[in-house]
């Protein structure tokens, strides 16, 4: 239904000076999709109270109503060319008196739970590209033809802005960072099993794409859900944080498309709360992860955490552990070198992971699962509470090359949950027990026991990156004994 009209959306950002790649189409994209939608459900709420005899009270005020300024009406419900802003006019409106106005709602919030923070929130973050008043009045007509109403509408809408955040992923190595491929999240929900009433976390949400597709699960029966079913749902089951500011609209805008209508998520940097300080109110039932890895914490950072790194990925994995409650599920991408890295804090966190958690699977997947991202990963699957007693592990082969024409998908991973459900060994599947484990470096290298020739080789560059890691550490700890001297 909607199709064409993104289509048409896009040949207008391609026009406009002002966005010069994806990230910038998605982004500007989103913000006034947003504003659409909160006006269809403005209009809905306000029909709502009066069917109930009640006056519906606005959230945003009549004179920066999307009616008011995108797509003024006239009585016929014709649209008002003579009333809409166009030209340099809008884009002066746009800049100086719309965002404003919005920015303006994160302090006006009474909490951050808010629609009202949220607007502020994403308005403080983003920033209007456009620079042709006449570009920004093409895509705000098309846009306008759009409905958020209909649950039809709705799922329209969610799978189109799906596809174009998979363009936005494969464009290129920032994109690649909010965007974890859709297959691989569904396999590892299926393996999860979250359940209605369970909290689901993901502190690093990028996109939302873990938090959508465990929606998707949830409803994926509509029709047997309760009214209080959809209502756990919606206010006390999703929850996230996220660091950059466009991941954090891009979420939003995602997870409202896919039918959450106040998306729980933060814009905050994970990694600033000292794990310690989490309390059991704050744990939750059930993480999933794809948290950015390569990235260099500051000293301070680290201090919130017990095993030190500087690895972002690392200190990520001891905050999903930190963050779930006893008995706790979790599945958490992070780079395959995790499972063999000879530094102290790779050693000391596996260690960790396998004397308080029962790392149940291991999921190594192959080469050109991420674009752009130029590394091998695993997925692991583990529960709070109980130490690991066997490993279950699966080395994926699609039997190709995987890229951007030849993506993953629903069917790859589909002998990987089957085999998973009973942990079946198989040809790419085996169990290690953990009493075979060495003590001394918790090494967990994946090499499939069933292939005789197969060797857990490495990348040589993530070879050179472990020793200037390691020599880095090392300078760290003259320089201590130095200062002590």
């Amino acid at each position: 239904m909607f199709e064409q009209t993104f289509k048409n959306i896009d040949d207008v950002l391609w026009k406009e000076a002002g966005c010069t790649t994806e990230l910038d189409y998605t982004e500007q994209t989103s913000w006034i999709l947003f504003l659409k939608y909160l006006d269809d459900l403005e209009q809905a709420n306000e029909q709502k109270a009066e069917l109930q005899g009640k006056r519906y009270q606005y959230i945003i005020d009549k004179a920066h109503r999307w009616s008011a300024w995108a797509a003024p009406k006239k009585r016929d419900g014709l649209f008002d060319h003579d009333k809409a802003k166009s030209g340099p006019d809008l884009i002066e409106y746009v800049d100086d008196e719309l965002f404003p106005y919005l920015k303006g709602f994160r302090t006006r919030a009474e909490s951050a739970n808010t629609i009202e923070y949220k607007i502020g929130e994403i308005f403080s973050e983003i920033e209007n590209k456009f620079r042709s008043g006449y570009s920004l009045r093409d895509a705000l007509e098309l846009v306008d033809g759009l409905s958020f109403r209909s649950q039809q509408e709705r799922h329209e809408l969610s799978q189109l802005y799906e596809d174009k955040i998979r363009r936005m992923g494969n464009a290129g190595r920032n994109g690649g960072e909010y965007y974890t491929p859709r297959p691989l999240i569904r396999a590892m929900i299926q393996v999860v099993k979250p359940q209605i009433g369970e909290r689901i976390y993901d502190g690093a949400c990028g996109s939302a794409g873990f938090l959508c597709e465990s929606f998707e699960y949830l409803t994926r029966d509509r029709a047997a859900l309760s009214t209080r079913d959809m209502k756990t749902l919606q206010e006390r089951t999703f929850y996230g944080k996220e660091k950059k500011s466009l991941a954090y609209v891009i979420g939003i805008m995602n997870m409202i498309l896919h039918g959450i209508e106040a998306p729980n998520i933060v814009h905050v940097n994970t990694l600033t709360e000292n794990t310690s300080d989490i309390q059991e109110k704050d744990r939750f039932d059930i993480a999933l992860a794809n948290p950015p890895f390569g990235g260099k914490e500051r000293p301070e950072v680290q201090q919130n955490f017990t095993i030190k790194t500087g690895e972002t990925a690392f200190l990520f994995l001891q905050h999903f552990i930190k963050s779930l409650k006893a008995g706790g599920r979790a599945g958490v991408v992070i780079k395959n070198t995790f499972l063999s890295n000879t530094d102290n804090a790779s050693v000391a966190l596996r260690k960790e992971l396998l004397e308080n958690c029962n790392l149940h699977t291991v999921l190594d997947m192959p080469g050109g699962t991420f674009q752009g991202a130029g590394v091998k990963t695993v997925v692991l699957f583990f529960e709070k509470g109980a130490p690991t007693r066997k490993i279950w592990f699966y080395k994926l082969d699609p039997g190709r090359n995987l890229g951007k024409t030849n993506p993953l998908n629903d069917g790859d991973l589909k002998d990987f949950v089957a085999l998973q459900a009973k942990f079946k060994d198989s040809e790419n599947s085996w169990t290690v027990d953990a009493k075979s484990i060495d003590k001394t470096t918790w090494d967990l290298s994946v090499k499939n026991p069933n292939k005789a020739d197969e060797a857990a080789l490495r990348d040589p560059k993530d070879i050179i990156a472990e020793m200037a890691a390691l020599d880095a550490e090392s300078a760290e700890i003259l320089a201590g004994i130095g200062r002590m001297l």
